[in-house]
């Protein structure tokens, strides 16, 4: 009513008063002042509600999926994505993917292809990925094999094998370590497994025959050399001679495979927080971390560990890969034994075989990663993965790139764990502090109630699908951020919400305000509240948890990151 009041005593001064004339003219200014007393009044309730409007995504219901027809249509001529690969990462970020073309889609999100990735520079990063995972499969297996030298040799000594003759490469049933094929079982596709066992072998008995044949060859010649330049020499200088002979090619031998360890240990991908998975600043020596205080014995530690949470894992995969959960017994057993894997007898086929795929990669990542190597939890990060990615080596260049933000889970100091808790705290505090003030109340203003959805990325409160999906989203976030295109203004007006690390975080602060009236109103402990996060698994529509967390980035990133 201010607004209108102005505008009156304006009109009335232009009007000059009910006497002035011109009639005409008076209408005309009277019905523009009107107008424009119109704009003013929508102006001002515009700016007071300013603050209570809503993200673009609060109405915005599931768009669908990205199909593969769309996907095709993404791709230039030279197996480019179009537009830098932002039509991609909005697709993903409003309706998820469609679960036929997962397996084509996720290398992009997780960072082993860039985003801007030609079709030829794609396959050469192939390449050099399968090989890296089979460098560090052969690294795994050798350390398998140290771990159980002791009880190969006194089986081998009460079987009454030749030691000299190295590592049997018949099947032991006692050590469960097989040749993963048989000569007359090759299959048309070779998987990693069966690459490192035909390919290599162990380098250093191999180099120890050949030295042998060797020193088998030299000595006569020596023998006659000295024979023939010295008739005199008795028969203890000779002996001396032998043995000295012999002490020495025993150096050599050793010195010849602690080089070829040294050089394949050089060889051997390691995660580095310079950039991608296996680029050329990775592999050098630079930029390499430094060693791990870890030695050996975490090693042993985290294989008995990595065993026993895969022979327990679930099977809530099996309707999302016909082919795996259709896999033989034979094929099934081939592959534990390929990794060593024991106690596996009661389980069905198709665990077996998902079981030792979880032992194959999650050591692999223990040596790519030796800072972190293996904890509790990271498991059921990789086992969504592994019923969409079917090849072994594609599956952990996938997960070690969900790892470069998931490791801070899992480092002993809890550092990143912490900040996350405090992030999430943060959210709340500052989009509803009335239920932040009775957490504080509780003593659970630390948010400690949702550690479990921080560690394993609400994997045990979602479904399979919905984790998924949830993934998804939040691996597009971080695929638009790593490609730089929130930085462009216009980039992002085009996404909508500004994309973020710490969509999950968002999710979770998300799932906690959903429930802020039980909480308040019936919740008067902590552990009430663990209770009800913990039992929110099936009950959360992934959806509307999205809205509500895009909608919390929207109006808290800026304060909160």
């Amino acid at each position: 009513m201010w607004a209108w009041g102005c505008v009156e005593r304006v009109a009335a001064g232009l009007l000059g008063g009910p006497l002035a004339g011109g009639g005409r003219w008076n209408t005309a200014v009277a019905v523009g002042v009107t107008a424009a007393a119109g704009l003013v009044v929508v102006a001002v309730v515009v700016s007071s509600r300013r603050g209570g409007l809503k993200s673009p995504w609060w109405r915005r219901r599931r768009k669908a999926p990205l199909t593969a027809q769309e996907w095709r249509g993404l791709f230039t001529p030279e197996g480019k994505l179009q537009d830098g690969g932002v039509k991609l990462v909005k697709k993903v970020r409003s309706g998820g993917i469609e679960p036929s073309i997962r397996a084509l889609v996720w290398p992009f999100l997780l960072g082993v292809y860039s985003l801007d990735s030609s079709e030829a520079e794609r396959d050469a990063i192939k390449a050099q990925n399968r090989k890296g995972y089979l460098l560090l499969r052969k690294h795994c297996l050798r350390k398998s094999t140290y771990s159980m030298e002791d009880s190969k040799q006194s089986t081998n000594k009460t079987a009454g094998v030749n030691p000299e003759g190295g590592i049997s490469s018949e099947k032991g049933e006692e050590s469960g370590c097989v040749s993963p094929v048989e000569s007359d079982q090759v299959p048309k596709t070779p998987s990693v497994e069966e690459v490192i066992s035909t390919e290599e072998g162990n380098p250093c008995l191999s180099t120890e025959q050949e030295l042998q044949d060797d020193t088998s060859e030299t000595k006569p010649e020596k023998m006659d050399d000295s024979q023939s330049s010295s008739s005199s020499s008795n028969k203890e200088e000779s002996e001396k001679s032998d043995v000295t002979h012999v002490e020495t090619s025993h150096k050599d031998l050793a010195s010849v495979c602690e080089s070829s360890l040294e050089d394949e240990q050089e060889s051997i991908p390691r995660y580095s927080r310079t950039g991608g998975n296996m680029d050329d600043t990775e592999l050098s020596k630079a930029a390499r971390p430094v060693k791990s205080a870890r030695a050996i014995e975490d090693f042993e530690t985290w294989q008995r560990i990595i065993r026993l949470d895969a022979v327990r894992a679930n099977d809530e995969w099996v309707s999302y890969s016909p082919s795996q959960a259709s896999v033989s017994r034979e094929k099934a057993i081939e592959s534990a034994k390929a990794v060593c894997l024991k106690d596996y007898e009661h389980l069905e086929p198709y665990r077996i075989y998902h079981a030792s795929r979880l032992v194959a990669i999650l050591e692999a990542y223990a040596i790519y990663d030796q800072e972190i190597g293996y904890c509790q939890g990271m498991s059921d990060l990789l086992a969504p993965l592994l019923a969409v990615l079917e090849e072994d080596d594609e599956a952990f260049w996938c997960f070690a790139g969900f790892m470069r933000k998931a490791r801070h889970n899992f480092r002993l100091d809890e550092v990143g764990i912490r900040r996350q808790l405090n992030m999430v705290a943060r959210i709340i505090k500052y989009k509803d502090f009335h239920l932040y003030r009775h957490l504080e109340m509780l003593q659970a203003e630390d948010c400690f109630f949702v550690y479990r959805m921080v560690v394993v990325m609400f994997r045990r409160e979602l479904t399979f699908e919905q984790t998924l999906c949830l993934w998804e989203v939040m691996w597009a976030d971080q695929a638009a951020n790593r490609a730089g295109i929130a930085k462009s203004s216009w980039r992002r007006m085009r996404l909508g919400a500004p994309p973020t690390d710490d969509l999950l975080l968002y999710a979770i602060a998300a799932s906690v305000l959903q429930k802020r009236k039980l909480i308040i109103e019936s919740y008067s402990s902590m552990d009430e509240i663990i209770r009800e996060c913990n039992s929110m698994a099936g009950q959360l529509d992934i959806w509307k948890l999205l809205d509500d967390a895009h909608d919390l980035v929207v109006t808290l990133h800026n304060r909160i990151e």
